[in-house]
């Protein structure tokens, strides 16, 4: 067997394949390549079985942030969450902490989703207006997104903000 070719099969395994193989007068190189690069072979990262078994969970906290950061992109919309969180997101915010999920109560299930939200409404946008805004805006991120079919999306108009109001410029006293 020492004289055996490198090219000759040498186990009935090696044979089967050898005779399945289909042979071309490509030219040999002189590195052999470890790996197959056959045409067939797909760059993408994508698997080939989109059926495959297994089961994905999406956190809570994964879909509250896709509300919190859809709600903020509707016009009108100056802010989410109460009194409260909005003062402890200020501090988060100074911080470099913004919780992106603030105001969104969110309720998921294995293939639908609930949302709660709490918004401040930029004076003198319509507030219902605004409100159906984010409700669609809010329940397209999550079905798009997430994938989960969305049952309910409830608005909760907690307060309008009128641009006057963050003005830090003292006003002139009018006693002396």
């Amino acid at each position: 067997m020492a004289n055996q070719d490198q090219n000759t099969p040498t186990t009935p395994a090696e044979s089967e394949l050898a005779q399945a193989t289909p042979k071309t007068a490509a030219p040999k190189s002189t590195a052999a390549s470890r790996v197959d690069r056959s045409s067939t072979f797909s760059t993408s990262r994508v698997p080939a079985d989109e059926n495959a078994a297994g089961k994905t969970v999406i956190a809570d906290g994964v879909v509250a942030k896709i509300a919190g950061i859809a709600a903020r992109e509707v016009p009108g919309v100056y802010a989410l969450g109460g009194g409260g969180a909005r003062a402890f997101g200020a501090i988060r915010d100074v911080i470099n902490a913004t919780d992106l999920a603030q105001g969104v109560k969110v309720e998921v299930g294995e293939t639908q989703a609930a949302a709660d939200l709490t918004i401040v409404v930029e004076y003198p946008a319509p507030v219902q207006e605004v409100a159906g805004n984010v409700r669609a805006a809010v329940a397209g991120a999550i079905s798009r997104l997430v994938g989960l079919e969305v049952v309910e999306v409830n608005v909760e108009v907690n307060d309008v903000h009128v641009p006057g109001d963050d003005s830090d410029t003292e006003e002139e006293s009018r006693v002396s």
